[in-house]
């Protein structure tokens, strides 16, 4: 079933029982915190359990944690009030202004 990330954003919204849903953006930010730990640790016991190779049950692993990262995002960004699909959009046009730049190398936010 493909969904767009607006369908996705709006959908979540089933699922979100945490305190305060709909003016708590801290339950989520670190509940994506947590998530994403759980997608490093996946990879570091690829790597340290399986020389780096990523077996199908490794990917399918990992795949479930970026569900639940992208969950998470999504949670956030509604409690924001921010279109998840306007995010999408706007990083992707953020990036392509730094590749005509030549300045996806480096750091920091505005280069």
């Amino acid at each position: 079933m493909a969904l767009t990330f607006s369908e996705y954003q709006q959908r979540t919204a089933d699922t979100a029982k945490y305190p305060d849903v709909g003016r708590n953006p801290v339950y989520p930010t670190l509940g994506l915190a947590g998530e994403a730990g759980e997608v490093c640790e996946k990879v570091k016991k690829v790597l340290r359990d399986q020389d780096g190779q990523f077996d199908p049950d490794a990917v399918a692993a990992i795949k479930k944690e970026l569900g639940d990262v992208l969950w998470y995002v999504a949670r956030l960004a509604a409690e924001l009030d921010l279109p998840l699909d306007e995010i999408a959009a706007d990083n992707l046009a953020k990036l392509a202004s730094r590749q005509a730049r030549g300045k996806l190398h480096g750091s920091g936010d505005e280069r």
